[in-house]
């Protein structure tokens, strides 16, 4: 009997990871510049973690975290996001004390939601996130954002609509929820259980509802804006502010929530606007949650971050028709003829590699044409071939296969020659 890979899972094959490597190298540099270093937690923590953290009203909680018991009798959860995990660590090792404040983190690596896979979205995925904790700053919020909007830029990306609100402060939302209440308490019933569950606990998350988003209630639902006082009002215009000073173009959007209840000002996303891309645009989404490092045991500590998944970037790049430069080829491809030069390209091989060197040779016992069919699928630069009479006249053979220009190098020098011909 076969065994098939788990849906919602995927295997990224060689040909493919090479574009993965590249976003990651691209976000490390990204992070380098902006001054966030990586952090890195365990694919798995208590339960209690993320029912804290990312809240009981969530569809992540109610219906998509990996939970079971281990055999200590345990819950645990394979994490479902890494803001939590991020905050936690932050509280456990006192990152708060540390003299370099805020604290500016990033993390990269596999996440597990059981939810329905479709286009670009998997129950394992990867997640590249930051965390900004300990400032209150609304530039740090801009240099967020600024910080995402960057990365896919530098990827090549352009058809992206950046999407910003204002949740304003717990003021601003008590207001705002109460307003809620009243608005959606008299026909509450004509709405999904879900959004009757959070009608009390946290009617923020009816306006992200999937299914009732059509209701004519949501359409003339209180808007957020208006319930903003001065404060939170002027918090706002100074994000917005900096965001034009940085050249990003932004849109106001009322109806775009966190639903978290320590979630307050800025909140964000960013979509392709690429035709077609599908209904589910969103690559990115973030915001701040001045709450969270207390729901968590910490000390009261402002904080801001992002979330973006891999997978969704690369279909981006793949709706832009965008092919990033991949598969370069190798530098040098060793085709031996005969015994005693095949074992000779063994040690030779070692060599080129200590010397930095991306180099081959062949394994399957080919004769000469065949090996250089190989070096072509490897998109070898060069091509150094050595038989009996090379090795007896201390020479080896080396082609340019872009020019096809011939060399002979002394065998006993070849790696230093090699080194002054390769540039």
């Amino acid at each position: 009997m076969s065994i098939s890979i788990p849906r919602g899972t995927q295997d990224i094959l060689p040909e493919e990871v090479e574009l993965w490597q590249q976003i990651e190298t691209k976000a490390r540099e990204l992070c380098r510049n902006y001054q966030y270093q990586e952090i890195r937690t365990p694919i798995f923590e208590h339960t209690e973690l993320f029912l804290r953290g990312v809240g009981d009203t969530t569809d992540i909680v109610q219906k998509e975290m990996y939970t079971f018991e281990d055999r200590g009798g345990r819950s645990i959860t394979l994490r479902p996001e890494g803001t939590a995990p991020v905050v936690r660590a932050f509280v456990e090792k006192k990152m708060f004390g540390q003299a370099q404040q805020p604290v500016k983190l990033y993390y990269m690596g596999p996440m597990f939601r059981y939810e329905r896979p479709q286009a670009g979205r998997f129950r394992q995925f990867v997640q590249f996130g930051i965390e900004a904790l300990g400032s209150t700053d609304p530039a740090i919020d801009a240099e967020v954002i600024s910080l995402a909007m960057n990365l896919y830029k530098e990827m090549g990306l352009k058809k992206l609509k950046l999407i910003i609100n204002s949740l304003g402060d717990q003021e601003s939302r008590k207001a705002h929820r109460e307003a809620l209440v009243n608005h959606f308490k008299p026909r509450i019933g004509e709405f999904c259980h879900d959004c009757q569950t959070r009608l009390e606990k946290n009617p923020l998350r009816i306006l992200d509802c999937k299914q009732d988003r059509d209701h004519e209630l949501m359409k003339t639902a209180p808007s957020i804006l208006d319930y903003l006082n001065d404060e939170s009002k002027a918090y706002f215009e100074k994000v917005k502010q900096y965001l034009t000073q940085l050249d990003i173009p932004f849109e106001v959007d009322a109806k775009l929530v966190r639903g978290l209840d320590y979630y307050n000002h800025t909140t964000f996303e960013i979509m392709s606007d690429v035709e077609g891309f599908g209904a589910i645009s969103t690559l990115c989404g973030g915001g701040r949650y001045n709450g969270l490092v207390e729901e968590i045991g910490g000390p009261n500590t402002a904080g801001i971050g992002f979330a973006l998944s891999i997978e969704r970037f690369i279909a981006a790049l793949k709706a832009e028709g965008i092919e990033p430069n991949v598969g370069e080829g190798i530098d040098c491809y060793l085709a031996a003829i005969g015994q005693e030069a095949k074992d000779y390209t063994v040690g030779l091989l070692q060599q080129l590699r200590l010397a930095g060197f991306s180099a081959e040779r062949d394994y399957l016992d080919r004769k000469i044409k065949a090996q250089f069919k190989a070096a072509d699928r490897l998109k070898a630069k060069y091509v150094a071939t050595l038989g009996e009479e090379e090795l007896k006249n201390n020479k080896i053979s080396v082609k340019n296969m872009a020019t096809g220009e011939q060399t002979e190098l002394a065998l006993d020098a070849f790696v230093e020659q090699f080194l002054k011909l390769h540039g």
